[in-house]
């Protein structure tokens, strides 16, 4: 069978909506074990969440000079310390902070920041450089070097969007699902069955295993019985998360996305409505992975292509800028602030933030102190891992 035809029978599977890819593990040498008991969740905030309405600067001046429309009020801030608070929208996930569960790295970003969504996210999801071009997503690469074990259900899954980021790259078994229901109705089209020979066909009906045996462990899930979840698209995407980690026999990492954050225009009202579903929908995770006893054992980090531009423009609204804010949570994660305040008085040429943490220290964080993997190899050189984990 040649490679168009093989393409050709993939796209007849009719699998499309409910599930974007699964292939087999490829076997590789020196494979080195992770521990992947420890569920990975990443949360991408898509479109660029402003960090600086986010976690407010509201004992700074040059903030209130910067932002005089859009700022937050003091008087409106959760106060953590004397300096810095959240935006009030995040009202819901106070009580992970106050637990000590909600970490917030400041200034992260990388060099020669990219100002493009398309090549910004390229560089967050692939660990590259500014100057380098490369294909596969980090946690592709990861599991490559240290494949997850072949009895998970799956290597990594993605929630929320049709698009593989981390995920994407040859070699491992992932999935792309919109929610649990509508995977186990597209499971119910492929029927495995045996075939002689090999090649191709072979490798369709393989698929097709993976995919029923990965519906039969997510039907069999513990029900969520006191979890509630918010009504909504991330609501939704938080639930389905919490039925793949109370599947059978486990995945390594998770990816959910909220969309919405290019807040260019009328940003007060469009980041209220995005940061309030994504503090009850962290709220609701924590909830539902305390029922399932994996609290514990998950690690939560936001990421997004960049940050938004200091001043604000003249549409009530932010442009596209370098260094935001990003959460760390979960049952092990040492709460408090993490990184550098970026300076308001020493804006670069462009009038954007300077970064203090480079984003491949928190993957570094994730392989390192979670996983216990090495990250060089994945990252392409050496990032220093956060001390917010606890052991």
């Amino acid at each position: 069978m040649q490679r168009r035809d093989f393409l050709g029978c993939l796209g007849g599977l009719g699998l499309g909506a409910g599930l974007m890819a699964l292939s087999p593990q490829l076997a590789l040498a020196a494979a080195r074990p992770g521990r992947y008991e420890r569920l990975l969740i990443l949360v991408e905030l898509k479109g660029g969440n402003d960090g600086l309405n986010t976690l407010v600067p509201y004992a700074d001046p040059v903030y209130r000079e910067l932002r005089p429309r859009i700022g937050i009020r003091r008087e409106d801030v959760l106060q953590l310390d004397d300096k810095a608070g959240l935006h009030p929208a995040l009202q819901p996930i106070m009580p992970l902070w106050q637990g000590g569960e909600l970490a917030l790295i400041q200034g992260v970003g990388y060099p020669h920041a990219n100002l493009s969504h398309f090549r910004s996210i390229e560089i967050w999801e692939t660990a590259s450089s500014a100057e380098q071009l490369r294909n596969e997503g980090w946690l592709a690469r990861t599991f490559a070097l240290a494949p997850p074990p072949a009895t998970y259900t799956a290597d990594g899954v993605v929630v929320g969007s049709q698009e593989m980021g981390p995920l994407a790259g040859t070699g491992l078994r992932s999935i792309a699902l919109s929610n649990a229901d509508q995977f186990l109705r597209q499971a119910r089209l492929a029927h495995p069955a045996s075939a002689s020979g090999g090649g191709a066909l072979a490798h369709i009906l393989k698929v097709e295993g993976d995919i029923a045996q990965a519906a039969n462990r997510l039907a069999a899930a513990p029900q969520l019985m006191r979890t509630e979840f918010p009504r909504g698209g991330f609501g939704d995407t938080v639930k389905t998360a919490c039925q793949v980690a109370a599947a059978g026999n486990g995945v390594a990492a998770l990816r959910l996305t909220l969309n919405g954050f290019d807040t260019h225009q009328n940003q007060p009202g469009t980041q209220t409505g995005l940061l309030k579903q994504l503090a009850e929908g962290l709220l609701a995770l924590r909830a539902g992975l305390m029922e399932l006893g994996r609290w514990d054992s998950t690690l939560v980090l936001s990421y997004g292509e960049f940050g938004r531009r200091a001043k604000e423009n003249q549409s009530n609204g932010t442009d596209h800028g370098t260094a935001s804010v990003h959460f760390a949570c979960g049952g092990r994660v040492k709460g408090g602030l993490y990184g550098a305040t970026p300076p308001l008085d020493r804006l670069d040429g462009n009038g954007n933030l300077a970064f203090s943490v480079d984003f491949r220290s928190l993957y570094a964080t994730a392989l390192e102190r979670w996983w216990g993997l090495p990250s060089v190899e994945v990252l392409g050189g050496r990032f220093e891992p956060l001390d917010l984990l606890k052991s």
